[in-house]
């Protein structure tokens, strides 16, 4: 009985908050079908380790002494100590991505590109908002729209604030159907949303999908060395997908790695949500910073498509810009989406996915691009 009455003394507001929290991710998972796959172990996470004296993470136990916690070693070795989580879930994601409309229609490499702008101006506001360039890089990144990335440059960087990069990241990206329509409504017209793009894919050779990923590897290598984990576990994935003699490796990586990864990585992201790291102004801010990068992002693609449009004969839809975000393929279903919702008859889908691939390696080039330059600025 004296155990019981202990441990319900042991519970603080923060806890119950963070009870809270992990309750409300679980229903997003469940009622709102929100990247269940990621929601609801975080949920569920956010549960385990804000129980008093959790097993789940390190305690001191009278006559045993320190114990780990299952959660705290996932973390310390599958993240802390290698970032192996998440590079082994590029792995995955490389695997599912088709570059065919990429390389039939190489100029929506340029929405990727523009799409990312979102991150870079956050980081400007963060830092007038008083966190150091540290802080304010990791948080920016949360606009790449791609949670490994985040994960990664969080952990690279050493913020403080980790648990509440990689929550705002994954929370957001499994918000894109609720975020992007709104911010595209705010700089798009009703003409503007019908614009129609004719879809006449190029023959992409099967050579060319092969030294695709190889060629993006080198070249991302020579540009933003830092970038070279993410970039390449990427490239190698969509490799194994395209090399044509690895069938059941692609289908293995796509499937049951992606899955059995990112649900590993979602219990163990929550190690770092503790309620006494997770239950500060600095989160409310950081939640707040990571809706303003998604944001900018989608922003960002659909103004440099309106610029485009300025000297282009035939004219391209804004809402494919906004689709030059990470979060594939989403963003193209949300563009799809909007398009049929103006006109039952315009078909973007095709050139929406194209630039939502484009901003899958976009974001991963940012990531290494921040951690080359932030580590040097710091000195």
């Amino acid at each position: 009985m004296g155990f019981i009455l202990n441990g319900i003394m042991a519970v603080t507001w923060q806890m119950v908050v963070m009870w809270a929290v992990g309750g409300l991710l679980i229903w997003l998972a469940i009622k709102k079908d929100f990247e269940p796959a990621l929601l609801l172990p975080m949920g569920f996470g956010a549960i385990l380790v804000n129980l008093p004296e959790s097993g789940a993470i390190n305690q001191f136990m009278q006559g045993v002494g320190e114990q780990q916690g299952i959660i705290q070693w996932l973390f310390e070795t599958g993240i802390e100590a290698s970032e192996a989580l998440p590079l082994l879930l590029f792995i995955g994601i490389g695997a599912m991505i088709d570059f065919g409309p990429l390389l039939s229609n190489p100029k929506m490499f340029l929405f990727g590109a523009a799409a990312q702008g979102g991150i870079f101006l956050t980081i400007i506001v963060a830092m007038m908002m008083g966190f150091p360039l540290r802080d304010a890089a990791s948080i920016g990144i949360i606009g790449a729209a791609d949670g490994p990335t985040s994960i990664l440059v969080a952990k690279v960087l050493d913020s403080p604030y980790f648990g509440a990069i990689s929550v705002a990241a994954y929370s957001y990206m499994a918000l894109v159907p609720i975020i992007q329509p709104m911010a595209i409504r705010l700089v798009t017209t009703k003409k503007e949303r019908m614009i129609r793009m004719p879809y006449n894919p190029g023959n992409v050779s099967k050579l060319t999908r092969i030294l695709f990923p190889i060629i993006v590897t080198v070249i991302a290598g020579i540009v933003a060395p830092a970038s070279v984990s993410l970039v390449g576990f990427l490239m190698f994935g969509n490799l194994i997908r395209e090399c044509g003699c690895l069938e059941r490796l692609s289908d293995t990586a796509q499937n049951n790695l992606a899955q059995l990864v990112t649900l590993l990585l979602g219990i163990t992201i929550s190690f770092s949500m503790t309620a006494d790291k997770f239950v500060t102004i600095e989160t409310v801010l950081i939640m707040a910073l990571g809706l303003v990068a998604f944001v900018f992002d989608t922003i960002c693609g659909c103004l440099f498509a309106k610029i485009l449009n300025l000297f282009l004969k035939n004219k391209v839809n804004p809402m494919v810009g906004a689709a030059g975000i990470s979060a594939f393929p989403m963003s193209a279903r949300v563009v799809q989406k909007m398009a049929t919702a103006e006109d039952p008859q315009n078909y973007l889908l095709m050139h929406a996915v194209g630039a939502n691939v484009s901003g899958q390696i976009a974001s991963v080039l940012a990531g290494g691009m921040i951690l080359g330059l932030v580590p040097g600025m710091l000195g």
